[in-house]
């Protein structure tokens, strides 16, 4: 999978990200540290990334209709450690293996994944 990790994100989960198999850049590696979030999101849009964020602000279906990117997953977690964010994504990666992204909103705490669609199929 292809994924962007957001500067709120522990700067090892990139590389940590590409270690597993995948395709992972960060905003930091990219130059892209305090870009507004509607820029963020056109840079995924246009890479073709599944964003991983901790920003609330991509949880607005409204603002970031999710049909129109190739995945938004938010963390929501009490504590936002490196430990932390990376036992979320280590449960995070085998779902998203047999339910893609794409289209989709997905929210993930410690002991919860929720999905929603941004379409008016939701």
């Amino acid at each position: 999978m292809r994924f962007k990790v957001d500067e709120n994100i522990h700067g090892e989960a990139a590389a940590w990200l590409r270690h597993q198999g995948h395709d992972a850049l960060s905003v930091r590696e990219q130059n892209h540290s305090g870009s507004p979030d509607a820029r963020l999101a056109a840079v995924c849009r246009h890479e073709n990334r599944i964003l991983i964020t901790q920003d609330l602000d991509f949880a607005n279906i409204v603002a970031y209709t999710t049909e129109h990117y190739p995945g938004i997953v938010v963390l929501r977690l009490n504590d936002q450690s490196w430990k932390s964010a990376k036992l979320a994504l280590s449960k995070l990666l085998p779902v998203l293996q047999l339910n893609p992204a794409e289209g989709q909103l997905w929210i993930v705490d410690e002991s919860s994944m929720r999905v929603r669609r941004g379409d008016a199929a939701s």
